[in-house]
C-alpha cells in the first residue's frame, strides 16, 4: 500500500513538475519571509544581548509580557487597538460594498473610468504621503482647514495636533479614504462574476432595484464579505503604523486617542532598546489574532459552514 502511494506520488509529481517548478520561487519566499522568522518568537522569553545572540540569551520567562500588561497605560492602548479595528471593519465594509454597488448599477464606461481614477488617488497615496497630506489638511499655521475654511468664516483655528476631541473621527475618515478604493474594487470584482440572468429574472418577475440589490447583489457578496472579514478579525490588535503614529505627528496630547499596541512597543523599544518586549507584543498579537479567527470561523461555520473558511 505504502509503495502505491509512493507510486502514485512520483507520477504525479513527473506529471506536473513544470507547474510545481512554477510555485518554486514562491515557496521560497514564503518560507523565508514567513517561516524562518518564528525561529525568533524565543525573544519572546529572553533577555536578549546581542554579545550571547538568541540561543545564548537568558531565558527570563514571561516578563517581557509584564510591559504590556503592568502598566497604566495597558487599557488605553488595547481599548484603542481593538475598537478602532472594530469600526474600521464596519464602516470599511458598508463603505466599500455600498460604493461597489453603486459602481455596479451605473452601466456608464465614463463613470465607472472616474471611479476607477478616485479609487486610485487613495491607494497610491496611502503608500507615499498619507502623513503629509493629513498635514497639510491639519497643520495649526498652513492647514487648509483652518486657513481655508475657518478663518474666512471668522471662526478661529484649532490646534489640531493638541486637541484629541476630533482625532476619534479624523483616524476613521482617514482610514477609510486610504481603504476604501481597495476594497470596493474587490467587492466590484465579486459583482461582475455575478450572472446576469439572475437580475434579468427578477426583472421579469417585478423586483424594483432595491430588491435586486437585496436578494441578488448582497447574498452574492456573502462569501466575498465572510471571507474579508475573518481575515480583519484576524488582524484586530494589529494597527496601522503610519496611521496612529505619523498621521498625528507623534504628538503627545494625542496619546490617550491614538496610543495604540504597535505604537506604544515601538516607543518603548526607542526609549528602553528592548527587542524582547517587542517579539512578546508581536508573539501576543499573533495568538490572539489566530484564536480570533479560529473562533470567528467556528461560528460562520455553524451558521453558514458553505462559507467558512475551512
Amino acid at each position: 500500500m505504502v509503495k502505491r502511494k509512493r507510486g502514485t506520488f512520483l507520477k504525479v509529481v513527473k506529471r506536473f513538475w513544470p507547474l510545481y517548478l512554477m510555485t518554486l520561487p514562491g515557496l521560497v519566499y514564503l518560507f523565508i519571509n514567513n517561516y524562518m522568522p518564528m525561529f525568533g518568537l524565543t525573544l519572546a522569553f529572553k533577555q536578549y544581548n546581542a554579545r550571547k545572540g538568541i540561543l545564548g540569551s537568558d531565558f527570563i520567562g514571561l516578563k517581557n509580557f509584564e510591559f504590556l500588561f503592568k502598566t497604566k497605560d495597558a487599557w488605553i492602548i488595547t481599548r484603542n487597538t481593538v475598537v478602532y479595528n472594530l469600526v474600521f471593519i464596519i464602516l470599511g465594509t458598508v463603505f466599500a460594498i455600498t460604493v461597489a454597488i453603486l459602481l455596479n448599477e451605473v452601466r456608464s464606461a465614463f463613470a465607472r473610468k472616474i471611479y476607477q481614477t478616485v479609487t486610485l488617488i487613495p491607494f497610491i497615496v496611502s503608500i507615499v504621503v498619507v502623513s503629509y497630506l493629513a498635514n497639510a489638511f491639519l497643520s495649526a499655521d498652513t492647514g487648509f482647514i483652518n486657513k481655508g475654511i475657518l478663518e474666512p468664516l471668522g471662526k478661529e483655528g484649532i490646534s489640531w495636533y493638541t486637541t484629541p476631541g476630533p482625532w476619534p473621527v479624523i483616524l476613521v475618515l482617514v482610514n477609510l479614504w486610504k481603504n476604501f478604493g481597495y476594497n470596493s474594487i474587490i467587492y466590484y470584482a465579486t459583482l461582475v462574476g455575478i450572472s446576469i440572468e439572475y437580475y434579468e429574472a427578477a426583472v421579469v418577475d417585478g423586483a424594483t432595484r432595491w430588491q435586486r440589490i437585496r436578494y441578488v447583489t448582497l447574498p452574492g457578496l456573502k462569501a466575498t464579505i465572510i471571507t474579508l472579514t475573518l481575515m480583519s478579525i484576524g488582524k484586530i490588535f494589529y494597527s496601522d503604523f503610519g496611521l496612529f503614529y505619523q498621521v498625528p505627528m507623534n504628538s503627545g496630547p494625542l496619546f490617550d486617542v491614538t496610543n495604540t499596541i504597535d505604537t506604544y512597543v515601538f516607543r518603548g523599544l526607542l526609549q528602553n532598546n528592548n527587542i524582547g518586549m517587542s517579539a512578546a507584543a508581536g508573539f501576543y498579537q499573533s495568538i490572539v489574532g489566530f484564536v480570533l479567527v479560529i473562533t470567528a470561523n467556528a461560528i460562520v461555520k455553524k451558521i453558514s459552514p458553505e462559507n467558512a473558511l475551512y
